[in-house]
């Protein structure tokens, strides 16, 4: 499972270590592959955005993926990959090598079609610490929906 953000420095990293934490609670650590990445190449190598570490270490995360730029190879890496926004997806869709490998993308819009008020992850880079806490609010309740669906945890009646 691969999270795709524009950068790859808030949104996607974040998604990251939600997974990666509902995986090793479930201890599934062995039976999924989780990272992520960004469609621009600004930020490769840096840490997740200090105001997400921050957001995130409130709630127990400790984000520390280092940024990368998503590659043609990741297309056949990940059986998912999922955009953070509609802009993500569109370019996700471009990047693609085959029609096959297009069939991997997904989108936050799908994930969160059941979310009272939001069905992306907006960008929260240019916002304040209250956007930042939207966007991990919105990947929480999508990291979870992602787990039930895909076997990871069981739904909670």
């Amino acid at each position: 499972m691969l999270f795709i953000c524009l950068g790859n420095i808030c949104r996607s990293p974040a998604a990251d270590g939600i997974m990666r934490r509902i995986i090793n609670k479930e201890k599934k650590e062995g039976e999924w592959e989780v990272d992520s990445a960004g469609i621009g190449s600004w930020h490769i190598g840096d840490l997740p955005d200090r105001r997400m570490r921050k957001a995130g270490e409130r709630r127990g995360y400790h984000f520390d993926h280092r940024a990368r730029q998503v590659c043609v190879a990741d297309f056949s890496r990940f059986d998912y990959i999922i955009g953070m926004d509609r802009e993500n997806e569109r370019d996700l869709r471009r990047l693609a090598p085959s029609r096959e490998a297009a069939k991997r993308i997904m989108s936050m819009e799908e994930i969160l079609a059941d979310h009272p008020t939001h069905n992306i992850v907006p960008d929260p880079y240019y916002g304040t610490a209250e956007d930042f806490e939207l966007a991990l609010d919105l990947i929480e309740y999508a990291c979870e929906r992602l787990a039930v669906r895909f076997g990871i945890k069981e739904e909670k009646d």
